[in-house]
């Protein structure tokens, strides 16, 4: 859609143009420095078909103009939209990650006790440690010399 809008102003612009310079020129360096001209109303006369393009050229230009302009606008506030969005989603997914690696961290030390009473959102406990497993017993030699 906003391409098309693009493409059409750009198109309503060249045509602008093109109709203001083929128009004819109004009296000459006279009449520029005050020169009077020969008729009453001007030596302009009834709006020809150039002057009719012109305006209607130009008031598409300016509605363009406002259209892509208002566009424009409520398009920096979807992307500031887009861009919040984006910024929560990659917050929760941090936030995320560390919830599985404490889960991690919590599986391999021994779970403490908690209280009914504790809210979940409280600070969570620190792991706590345990002792090391006793070794487990070798395996008889084979070759070894066997006791009477």
């Amino acid at each position: 859609m906003i391409t098309f809008l693009y493409v059409l102003y750009v198109m309503v612009c060249l045509f602008l143009i093109l109709v203001v310079l083929l128009q004819a020129g109004r009296g000459g360096m006279g009449s520029a420095f005050g020169g009077s001209s020969q008729t009453v109303f001007g030596s302009s006369g009834a709006g020809n078909f150039l002057t009719r393009l012109t305006v209607i050229s130009a008031a598409l230009f300016m509605m363009l103009s406002a259209a892509l302009t208002y566009v424009s606008s409520s398009g920096e506030k979807s992307l500031e939209n887009a861009s919040e969005r984006v910024r929560m989603r990659e917050e929760a997914r941090s936030e995320g990650s560390k919830d599985k690696k404490k889960g991690a961290d919590e599986k391999a030390a021994a779970p403490a006790p908690q209280s009914t009473s504790e809210s979940s959102t409280s600070a969570p406990s620190a792991p706590v440690e345990t002792a090391p497993a006793a070794p487990a017993p070798a395996a008889p030699d084979p070759d070894a010399p066997k006791e009477p």
